[in-house]
């Protein structure tokens, strides 16, 4: 896929969402699972094959669809129209957990990005937290977009490994098989609206209510 110029990254801005979205930066994410956890106990993930089956759904037509959608909303929202995006976001949260979730990991880069840049930032949404500080840095919405679904897709890829047999290559296969869909979500919402929110991926909203009271467990949702 070609892009064209106004989209693409300078050396500093990849460097930024590299940083901003790698599993080293303090948000916590290695902590969920996104309710992947109670799908691999209920045997409904338990191969590679059906591991993409679930993380090609969620990226499509639930969490990842739509986290880029209020991705990009906030990077071109204002200061009131924020606290509106972010109040859909935290709305749009199917469980408990999952609400947990985004706020814990969006107050959580909210205020270490402050601690770096110097720029203090409300606790928000997660999605939403990254689409307002990409837009304060004029880091390209598209690029920003296909780089949080990589690092989502990503670290689900990596819980599933601590919960099931895949090996560190084939977790890397996977992960180079879902990146054209990162980059297609991506360039779809670019010029999206929050009036194309949807969800569809029922599996997934109960899985992780379900997790809320599963035992034992390791991973927070």
């Amino acid at each position: 896929m070609n892009m064209s110029r106004r989209h693409m990254l300078t050396e500093l801005q990849a460097l930024t969402l590299a940083r901003w979205l790698s599993p080293g930066y303090p948000v916590g994410a290695f902590a969920y699972s996104h309710g992947l956890e109670r799908a691999i106990a209920d045997g409904r993930v338990f191969d590679r094959a059906t591991l993409d089956d679930w993380l090609r759904d969620t990226l499509e037509f639930g969490a990842g669809r739509n986290d880029a959608l209020l991705l990009v909303a906030a990077w071109h929202a204002d200061g009131d129209d924020l606290a509106g995006i972010d109040a859909t976001a935290r709305a749009l949260a199917a469980s408990r957990e999952r609400l947990i979730e985004t706020e814990r990991q969006g107050t959580a880069f909210a205020r270490t990005e402050a601690r770096v840049s110097g720029v203090t930032a409300a606790p928000l949404a997660y999605p939403v937290a990254i689409g307002a500080a990409a837009a304060r840095h004029g880091l390209p919405p598209r690029s920003t977009c296909a780089l949080y679904l990589q690092a989502f897709a990503a670290n689900l890829v990596s819980a599933a490994q601590r919960l099931m047999p895949l090996g560190q290559t084939e977790g890397q296969r996977l992960q180079s098989a879902l990146a054209p869909l990162c980059a297609r979500i991506a360039e779809e919402v670019e010029h999206g609206t929050l009036d194309d929110l949807s969800s569809t991926t029922f599996i997934g909203d109960i899985a992780s209510m379900r997790h809320e009271t599963q035992q034992p467990r390791i991973f927070a949702t």
